[in-house]
C-alpha cells in the first residue's frame, strides 16, 4: 500500500483528553477514528492489524476443533425473557422495539442463541462434543467508555462456546481454552495473567479472567508471590481474624430476594469489621440479588421493607440473618491459601471464560437423550477474547515516546519503505520486489521531506524501516533498520528479501 493513498493521513498531536499514550498514537498515525462515545472507525492500517489478530484467533480455535459460525446482533427479546437475563442486565443492554412493535436486543453476548441452536441441532449424545466460535461485532451501552478502545460501547469479540454431555466433557473444554488462550496471547506477544474472576451476569459455576497488568486497568487484582494464588478482587479471599465490637454498618438496596425475584427488593444492612470494605459483588451474590445499589436517606427514613443483616464471617457476637464472606480483599491481607501477603494491582480484561453448566441449556430447550434413552440437558461452557480491546492493549504495552512498536506477529504491514530523494526508481522497484516475494510492505511515496518520513515511520511502528536514498541507490544498497532497537544494517537490494524472512 502506498501512503498516498490513505484516506487519513497522520497527525502531530491530538486532544490531551484522550488518557492513554497508546491510544494517543493510534489516533495520530490514522488507525482510528472516534464517531461518538465509545464508538470507533477502523481506518486501513487499524482494521490490518484486526485482521492479523483475527488469523491468530482463528488459527488456534480452529486447532481447537472449532466450526466458525456466524450470528445475528440483534435478538428478539424474548430469548433473553427465557434465560433470565433480561431483567438482570441494567441499561447496559442494548433494547429497543421493531417497525411491529417487537421488544428487541442489540446482543452483547450470544449464549441464548446457541442455546437455541443446540436445541434445534442436537438430539443424541453421538452429537456431542462440540465446539462453535464466531467473530463479531457487539454492543454493551456501557454508561463510562473510556482509554480509547478499551472500553467501548461496541466492539469486537471472538466467542466461542462448547456443548458437552456432562461436567467431565466441560472440564476438558474449558481446560483446552485456557491453553488456547494462553498460547493466543504468547504468539501475539502480550503478557496477561489468569485470575479467578466473578461469574456475574453470564452465571455459572467457575469463570477465569486474562488480564494484562497496567496502572490504566479498571480491575484490581490480588496476588500471592509465594504460592501464586491469583483472583479479581470481586471474588479474592483471604485470611481473616475474628472481630468482636466497633464493627462497620453498610446500607444497601437489593433487588431479586425472595420467592417473587423480579418483584421483590429489600433493605440489606451488611456488617463488616471497622477497618473492611464491602465488596458488593461478594454480597450480591450471597443474597442471590440481581442488583444491588446504596440506599438513599429518603428510602432509609421511610423504613423501607425490615431490613435483613449480613454479617461477614470475620465477624463475632452479631446476630445476623445470613453470614457470608462480603468483605473486600486488600493490600496485605493475608493469603487465603499461604498466608503471605497479598499484593493489589490494576489490570486490563482481554479474555474470560465461564464454565456455564445447564443454566442456558434448562432454560432453552437444548438436551440430548443419553446411552439409556433418558433426557438430558447439555452442559454448556462460554468463552471470548476481546479483539479491538487487544488490539489496544497491544498499543499501550508496545510504544516508546516516538510512537507504536508493534510486534511482527500484528503488525499492519511487513516493512515500511521509504524514498528519500534521489532513491525513487529505486525505491519502487525494490518495492514491487518485496511484494512479488509475499511480503506487505507500506510504502512512503509521498514528496515529503526526509525528516517527516522518519517521523511517520516511528509514529506508526512496522517492525522494519527500509530506507532509499540517492547514496544507497548508487551502491544498490537499502539502509535496514528495525524499529524496536534502531539498529541499522546496510544490505544489497537482492539480500533484503531474504534478511526480512529470517
Amino acid at each position: 500500500m502506498r501512503i498516498t493513498q490513505l484516506l487519513q493521513q497522520t497527525e502531530r498531536e491530538v486532544s490531551a483528553a484522550h488518557e492513554t499514550a497508546g491510544h494517543q498514537y493510534l489516533l495520530r498515525g490514522g488507525y482510528v477514528r472516534p464517531l461518538a462515545a465509545g464508538i470507533f472507525s477502523y481506518l486501513h492500517l487499524g482494521q490490518r492489524v484486526l485482521q492479523r489478530i483475527k488469523l491468530l484467533l482463528r488459527e488456534e480455535m480452529d486447532r481447537l476443533g472449532g466450526e466458525e459460525i456466524s450470528m445475528p446482533l440483534i435478538h428478539p427479546a424474548a430469548l433473553w425473557r427465557q434465560s433470565e437475563r433480561w431483567d438482570d442486565i441494567d441499561a447496559e443492554l442494548g433494547r429497543f422495539r421493531d417497525r411491529s412493535g417487537r421488544e428487541m436486543v442489540l446482543a452483547l453476548s450470544h449464549e441464548e442463541v446457541v442455546a437455541t441452536l443446540a436445541a434445534q441441532a442436537v438430539q443424541s449424545y453421538r452429537q456431542l462434543p462440540q465446539l462453535v466460535y464466531q467473530i463479531q461485532l457487539k454492543w454493551r451501552d456501557d454508561a463510562r467508555p473510556r482509554a480509547g478502545l478499551i472500553r467501548t460501547r461496541e466492539f469486537t469479540m471472538l466467542d466461542s462456546y462448547s456443548l458437552d454431555r456432562d461436567e467431565s466433557g466441560l472440564d476438558k473444554q474449558y481446560q483446552a481454552h485456557f491453553t488456547a488462550y494462553e498460547r493466543i496471547f504468547a504468539r501475539a506477544g502480550l503478557p496477561v495473567i489468569s485470575v479467578e474472576g466473578d461469574v456475574g451476569m453470564m452465571g455459572g459455576s467457575l469463570a477465569h479472567e486474562f488480564m494484562y497488568l497496567t496502572p490504566i486497568g479498571e480491575d484490581t487484582l490480588l496476588l500471592c508471590a509465594q504460592c501464586g494464588y491469583r483472583a479479581n478482587r470481586q471474588v479474592a479471599r483471604f485470611q481473616k481474624g475474628k472481630a468482636t465490637a466497633d464493627v462497620r454498618r453498610w446500607r444497601m438496596i437489593a433487588g431479586g430476594i425472595g420467592a417473587d425475584q423480579k418483584a421483590q427488593e429489600r433493605l440489606v444492612v451488611a456488617i463488616l469489621p471497622a477497618e473492611g470494605q464491602l465488596n458488593e459483588t461478594k454480597l450480591s451474590n450471597l443474597l442471590g440479588a440481581d442488583w444491588l445499589r446504596p440506599a438513599a436517606e429518603d428510602e432509609l427514613a421511610a423504613g423501607m421493607l425490615s431490613p435483613l443483616i449480613v454479617a461477614d464471617d470475620g465477624v463475632t457476637d452479631v446476630t445476623a440473618a445470613r453470614r457470608g464472606d462480603i468483605a473486600a480483599a486488600q493490600e496485605g491481607d493475608r493469603c487465603i491459601e499461604c498466608g503471605a501477603a497479598l499484593t493489589a494491582v490494576r489490570g486490563v480484561e482481554v479474555a474470560n471464560i465461564f464454565k456455564l453448566g445447564t443454566h442456558y441449556s434448562r432454560r432453552l430447550g437444548a438436551g440430548y437423550v443419553d446411552e439409556d434413552d433418558n433426557a438430558r440437558p447439555i452442559v454448556m461452557g462460554s468463552y471470548g477474547i476481546g479483539v479491538t480491546r487487544l488490539l489496544a492493549c497491544l498499543a499501550e504495552h508496545y510504544h516508546d515516546e516516538r510512537g507504536l512498536c508493534w510486534p511482527t506477529a500484528v503488525a499492519p504491514y511487513d516493512a515500511h519503505l521509504l524514498s528519500l530523494r534521489g532513491g525513487a526508481a529505486a525505491a519502487a522497484r525494490l518495492y514491487g520486489r518485496l511484494q512479488a516475494a509475499g511480503l506487505s510492505v507500506l510504502f512512503d511515496d509521498r514528496a515529503a521531506g526526509a525528516g517527516q518520513k522518519f517521523h511517520d515511520a516511528d509514529l506508526l511502528g512496522m517492525p522494519w524501516r527500509l530506507t532509499v536514498s540517492a547514496p544507497t541507490a548508487a551502491r544498490d544498497e537499502v539502509a535496514v533498520t528495525r524499529r524496536e532497537t534502531d539498529e541499522t544494517v546496510m544490505l544489497a537490494e537482492t539480500a533484503v528479501i531474504d534478511y526480512l524472512r529470517e
